[in-house]
Formats: C-alpha cells, sequence, structure tokens
C-alpha cells in the first residue's frame, strides 16, 4: 500500500530519493497504444525537457531517470543546503522561473517600493517557496501538473 511522502522522507537521513509517477486508466505515457494503434512518442521529449527545466527551479539534482510507456522514475538529491543559502530575493527568482508568484513578489523582486504590510507578506511567500523548492512532492507535482500556481 502507498504511502504519504511526507511519513517515508527524512531529509536528515539521506538527500537521495527515488520517485515514480504512473499515468492512470491504462492511458499511455509514451510508445505506442497496442489497443488503439496511437503514438505517444512525441511526449517523452517533453517530458525530459521538463525534469531538466525543474532542475534548474527546484534546489533538487536529477541523478538518474527513465521515461517509460505508462510511468516514469526520477532519481533525486535534494540540496537543503542550496535552498538555505539562497538570499529571500534569489528564492523569488528561482520560483518565478517556474510559477507566477504573486504581484507582491513580482514587485519585490523588480525593487520597487513596499509599505510594512506588503514586505510581511511577501516574507511570508519567500518562506513558503523556500521549503517549497526543496520539496520533492511539489517537483513531482510541477512535472505532473506543469501549470501549476
Amino acid at each position: 500500500m502507498a504511502r504519504p511522502r511526507q511519513t517515508i522522507v527524512s531529509l536528515d537521513d539521506t538527500p537521495y530519493y527515488h520517485c515514480c509517477s504512473h499515468v492512470v486508466r491504462k492511458a499511455f505515457l509514451c510508445g505506442i497504444d497496442n489497443s488503439t494503434g496511437e503514438n505517444f512518442e512525441h511526449r517523452r521529449d517533453w517530458v525530459d525537457s521538463r525534469i531538466l527545466e525543474l532542475a534548474t527551479i527546484f534546489a533538487i539534482d536529477i541523478c538518474a531517470y527513465a521515461v517509460m510507456s505508462n510511468h516514469l522514475h526520477v532519481v533525486i538529491k535534494v540540496d537543503a543546503d542550496k535552498a538555505k543559502h539562497w538570499s529571500d530575493k534569489e528564492v523569488l527568482l528561482q520560483w518565478h522561473k517556474g510559477f507566477k508568484g504573486t504581484l507582491l513578489t513580482q514587485k519585490f523582486v523588480k525593487g520597487e517600493d513596499l509599505n510594512e504590510f506588503e514586505l510581511n507578506t511577501v516574507n511570508d511567500c519567500i518562506t513558503q517557496y523556500r521549503q517549497r523548492l526543496v520539496d520533492i512532492s511539489w517537483f513531482m507535482r510541477s512535472l505532473s501538473e506543469p501549470n501549476g500556481q
């Protein structure tokens, strides 16, 4: 039985993890679907590109990956120290590479003036984004659902 990732991930024990993502309803990720004859091989390049793109956004290194016909495997190394040492602006720049962020985080990156309340809100976002940038679930979610927040 599958267990939630948060109950099995311990970055204190190891930064290396093997993750799998399966498609549902016997759908095909890549290759030729024998039941319909449809070719989904064009998706393989997209998945390859997306994995490598996410590695430039998250503080997660790709050790190895394999894209199969109905699932994929990714072996990753979470680099929590890297994210801890990013400045607040670097966290926002990393996040904005893959996600919109908020109007306030965009203004902060541009160097626009913000009032105290707005700065507090931006600081809350920075804390949240810093955590997400080392979160395996957010990485896998971003791989499977590329148009997320």
